[in-house]
């Protein structure tokens, strides 16, 4: 095969994979409409964006306003979820605490991404040493329970918000490298990757072109799983005091404050546990549905 018969199939190829990718696309987008469970996960969740949004003017107080007057009050006209032992209002608080648990998730899933993304590319693509080196790096990872690999990074960094972020970010960081390792084994060797190859493509040409579109059906289930996660593991954090801090509202610290009132006030925990519980549950039911409208054969 001549170099030009090989570009010209490399090109051939390309333009072929786009075509397929597109109409994958849009099929992938019909069936995920067909699943009722992750539309109105979905919908949930444009509802929480807009509250993390524009929490200022959908929240019905100002979420650090002290009233002791009204403190522990249960759930009325005048406050829909009650209040606190500060008698701050605890829906105010929700809608507040949402903007920081997106931007929790998303900000750690995004550091989590990006690097998982180039350490399986470059591990899978390269091979070798390369691969066993990263392998390696990833598999120390993994050998740490997350929650307790995420308190060990706070303990050094200090509990902050952005501290957070990162501590969580560097936790999913295998999880995105494998499936992307595993997707560039296979891609690699393929027709395309190879005429583009036996043209003279640069490596991170092909690596651009050719292997990184056939990562974005794997990556956006997974990257709609983990942020699920990563709510959860704020959380976690927030509730043992690594995570955001006082005053700021969290939902992972509101309900750990309201442990303490659970036989007077139960509504002091209840509605961020819930709060959690329904994020958690609305992620994981557009992941499922989108890796299902993606791969029908699940």
């Amino acid at each position: 095969m001549t170099a030009q018969e090989a570009e010209a199939l490399a090109l051939q190829r390309s333009a072929g994979r786009e075509i397929e990718s597109e109409t994958l696309w849009r099929r992938s987008v019909r069936r995920f409409v067909r699943h009722r469970a992750a539309v109105a996960a979905l919908l949930f969740l444009f509802l929480l964006i807009a509250c993390a949004v524009t929490p200022g003017l959908i929240a019905p107080y100002d979420p650090l306003e002290i009233d002791m007057q009204v403190r522990l009050q249960p759930p009325s006209l005048a406050h829909l979820f009650g209040t606190d032992d500060f008698g701050r209002d605890i829906l105010s608080r929700l809608i507040h605490g949402a903007r920081i648990s997106l931007q929790v998730g998303l900000v750690s899933v995004a550091i989590s991404a990006t690097i998982g993304v180039l350490v399986g590319v470059l591990a899978g693509y390269f091979g070798g040493l390369l691969d066993a080196a990263l392998l390696l790096l990833m598999d120390i990872l993994f050998a740490f329970p997350a929650i307790l690999l995420a308190i060990a990074i706070m303990a050094i960094l200090g509990a902050s918000t952005v501290n957070v972020m990162i501590a969580i970010g560097i936790v999913y960081i295998p999880v995105f490298g494998r499936i992307v390792r595993s997707v560039t084994l296979e891609l690699r060797v393929h027709d395309y990757v190879e005429a583009a190859r036996a043209v003279g493509a640069r490596p991170q040409m092909i690596l651009w072109r050719h292997i990184m579109p056939g990562t974005v059906g794997p990556l956006t289930v997974q990257i709609t799983l983990s942020l699920a996660f990563a709510i959860l593991a704020e959380a976690a954090l927030s509730f043992l005091g690594l995570g955001t801090q006082p005053p700021e509202p969290s939902w992972g610290s509101m309900l750990s404050f309201g442990r303490d009132w659970v036989r007077e006030a139960p509504w002091f925990s209840f509605f961020p546990g819930l709060a959690i519980f329904v994020t958690v549950l609305s992620l994981n039911l557009v992941g499922d549905g989108w890796r299902d409208a993606v791969d029908p054969r699940l």
